[in-house]
């Protein structure tokens, strides 16, 4: 009997990089895990609180397709305080998740065979959603330089053609901490324009800076009706990462067909998760000034550590995001690597190669811990550096 068959993008996918490493450590306690992209920190309670179902009439049940009124309504209210422009509720839509926001406007501009440019090093499953709809992913990757990463926009520019439907830009970037200064994003927005095609700027690590409240964001540079879809979530900020609740601004006029495509995904976002977004996106700006600090310290943690283990090359002390990028001398098979470091000395980071172009040889761990923890991780990383083959 012949078996029915799946797509053949699908069969071609491969296993996320990130995924290869934390499954052979994730249920070990033994194991300090930096791989993913997240605190160690809990949501508070007052946020948690707030999502308790039956609080409220219809809390449990079907709910607006693209977010309920009081969530849009603090979503906005925050853009307009943060960045000082004004956003209209209408360009507002509420999603399951910030890669839920990736893979709708996906669905919502990409053909078969179209491709979209995507600023590497990057977050792997950006592109993964590109593949599976049968675009083309076309990376442009960032250069390294001794004062850190930087994007060659002539590059950037002279990669698009007539297939060309979005540029990707993370900013700050996953892995690398990179920003983009305001003055690229008005010429990315302004070439856009120009060549009518979208802007899709992942913004979800806006408040994971350092020297300032929050990141350049597209949003105040570009006009209402320019083609541009920032997304955002409340995961990094709010320490909400399993909590699936993100949010997407976009011109007006696609409002319409996103809330077709939602219907057709998964109808609603819960009301009950809705509500502690409401709340944490209202009352805590505290919360995230915490966070911010609790990062500043780990990344101090590393910062003064890296200089101590012999073979640590490349890194810079990051000006966002919440992660180290760093190479280990002699090191190429960065995926076989980081798999060693779980088996032989308990300690869970991310393979360079699950970035895309321009990050072989690298890796990335996340120092958005407690920071007598990271010192017993580069306790290990230093015993480990030299004595695991490359």
């Amino acid at each position: 009997m012949s078996q029915a068959p799946l797509r053949k993008v699908l069969l071609d996918l491969e296993e996320q990089q990130i995924l290869a490493v934390s499954k052979l450590g994730m249920d070990n306690p033994d194991v300090i895990p930096m791989w993913y992209g997240e605190s160690d920190l809990p949501t508070p309670d007052f946020i948690c609180k707030a999502a308790m179902p039956g609080q409220r009439p219809r809390d449990t049940m079907y709910t607006h397709k693209r977010g309920i009124p009081p969530l849009r309504q603090a979503i906005r209210r925050y853009t307009e305080v943060l960045y000082d422009v004004p956003v209209e509720e209408e360009r507002i839509t509420v999603t399951t998740s910030g890669m839920t926001a990736i893979m709708l406007t996906m669905q919502m501009i990409l053909n078969p065979g179209d491709n979209v440019l995507i600023v590497s090093p990057v977050w792997p499953n950006a592109q993964a959603a590109v593949r599976l709809l049968g675009g083309e992913p076309r990376f442009v990757s960032l250069d390294a330089t001794e004062q850190g990463f930087a994007l060659d926009l002539d590059k950037l520019f002279d990669a698009c053609d007539g297939k060309t439907r979005a540029i990707f830009i993370n900013s700050p970037n996953n892995p690398t901490g990179w920003m983009m200064g305001a003055d690229q994003q008005r010429a990315v927005i302004e070439f856009a324009r120009e060549k009518g095609i979208w802007v899709i700027a992942d913004e979800v690590y806006a408040r994971m800076v350092y020297d300032r409240k929050a990141a350049p964001s597209f949003l105040e540079v570009a006009k209402p009706e320019d083609p541009l879809f920032v997304i955002n979530s409340f995961s990094k900020s709010w320490a909400m990462t399993g909590w699936r609740l993100g949010w997407l601004i976009h011109p007006e006029r696609v409002g319409y067909y996103l809330g077709n495509t939602i219907e057709y995904n998964y109808s609603c976002v819960q009301p009950f998760l809705q509500h502690a977004g409401v709340v944490a996106i209202g009352e805590g700006e505290g919360f995230v000034r915490e966070m911010v600090e609790y990062c500043r310290k780990g990344r101090a943690v590393i910062s003064e550590a890296f200089p101590r283990i012999d073979g640590i090359e490349a890194y810079r002390e990051a000006d966002a995001s919440f992660y180290a990028f760093f190479r280990v001398r002699g090191v190429v098979d960065t995926l076989r690597y980081a798999q060693r470091l779980v088996t032989d000395a308990g300690i869970g980071i991310a393979p360079g190669t699950a970035f895309g172009p321009g990050a072989e040889g690298w890796f990335r761990l996340c120092f958005a811990q407690r920071p007598e923890l990271l010192q017993e991780a580069m306790r290990r990383l230093a015993g480990a550096v030299g004595r695991i083959s490359a």
